[in-house]
């Protein structure tokens, strides 16, 4: 079979080799029944290892993947361990998702066997449905049955995503309780053969947004299932910058797009999510934040669109004029009133880097004039 690209490979294809050099180099480790790493070794994935590794005659070099707090990943690790479910939370934009599929990769060998929370999902798209045009000519039987993501977990000893779960009905979400207090899914239908119980590796790994808080609130009952990790948001600007060249890398390698990202750019860029996220700037001006989430993931997108604007129109520089388009569009999601804000932020913070810093920051304050 002819193999095709894939707009974004899943984790474990994108990281095949190192992923199989840790697996030799963990031989003998200790590692919970049913995982396909050492905790040591899937904390070495994530957060990658200063010395590379052996394998196939060669050097693998595991890098780092996931830039944040190590000790959190840490204690992610160790609760997946115990087989006490994860749940990831915080302001969207924060890697949930990434760090939830990291696990699932470095855990189980596969990160696809994912449940996408949403108003409406339904209790057969988590457990189980049926073939109908089986089921009605032999009746139910194991070859009718359609296994969801919960019932392939527990059949193949693996790990469940459940992602964006309190954006799911509250008696959608209840039906994880039982199965996941027992380790067991009992499907009525067929009987005394009809009880599933969950192979070593099982395991749920969720994420919420804390700004759904409310929409579909967690039963108590539900939460005292799942281990909570609260994710935070970058704090760090030189860190925040590392992450938007990560990303955009990845993403330009991925579209065959032939051009190194500019880390002044970069910076700038991070500088300005930083500031208008946290309220206040690096020389102490106050700012009024905007209502929409000013997320890394948001930076990140808004420093691709100018990249591949560069890239396709340009002449493979960055323009300013064009980022600030793309960040008015990020700013503007939740309200129009943002563009003030917006326009407060160039007139007193980027005017007064501009005239110290000059260079990028002085063509960035030129381009205000796009805030339309």
């Amino acid at each position: 079979m002819k193999e095709t690209a894939q707009i974004r490979p899943q984790a474990e294809v994108r990281y095949q080799e190192e992923l199989a050099a840790l697996a030799e180099a963990d031989k003998g480790n200790k590692k919970p029944l049913g995982w396909k790493l050492s905790p040591r070794a899937v904390r070495d994935f994530i957060l990658g290892r200063e010395a590379p590794l052996e394998w196939n005659g060669r050097e693998v070099r595991i890098q780092k993947k996931y830039l944040g707090n190590d000790t959190l990943v840490e204690r992610c690790i160790i609760t997946l361990a115990g087989n006490r479910g994860l749940m990831l939370v915080g302001e969207p934009g924060t890697a949930k998702t990434m760090l939830s599929e990291l696990l699932s990769a470095a855990v189980s060998g596969v990160s696809t066997n994912t449940v996408q929370g949403t108003a409406g999902t339904t209790e057969d798209m988590i457990k189980y449905s049926w073939n109908y045009a089986l089921l009605l000519a032999n009746g139910p039987s194991r070859q009718a049955l359609v296994p969801s993501p919960l019932f392939t977990g527990m059949e193949k000893g693996i790990l469940t995503r459940f992602e964006e779960i309190t954006r799911t009905p509250a008696e959608i979400q209840d039906s994880l309780i039982s199965v996941m207090s027992d380790k067991v899914l009992n499907v009525p239908e067929l009987g005394d053969e009809g009880l599933l119980f969950a192979r070593p590796g099982f395991n749920v790994i969720g994420t919420a947004n804390t700004r759904d808080k409310g929409v579909n609130e967690m039963s108590s009952a539900l939460k005292r299932r799942f281990n909570f990790e609260t994710v935070q948001p970058v704090r760090d600007v030189k860190l925040e910058k590392q992450i938007i060249l990560n990303e955009v890398r990845g993403l330009a390698q991925s579209a065959g797009i032939a051009m190194e990202p500019d880390e002044g750019a970069a910076a700038l860029l991070a500088a300005t999510f930083h500031e208008l996220r946290e309220g206040v700037s690096s020389m102490g001006h106050r700012i009024d934040s905007p209502g929409s989430v000013m997320s890394t993931a948001e930076a990140v997108s808004v420093y691709y669109q100018t990249m591949m604007s560069a890239y396709y129109y340009g002449d493979g520089a960055m323009d300013m004029g064009c980022m600030v388009q793309n960040l008015t569009g990020a700013v503007l999601k939740e309200s129009r009133d943002d563009l003030e804000k917006l326009k407060s932020y160039f007139s007193t913070v980027v005017r007064d880097k501009a005239e110290r810093e000059g260079g990028l920051w002085k063509s960035y304050y030129e381009a205000r004039k796009q805030l339309q």
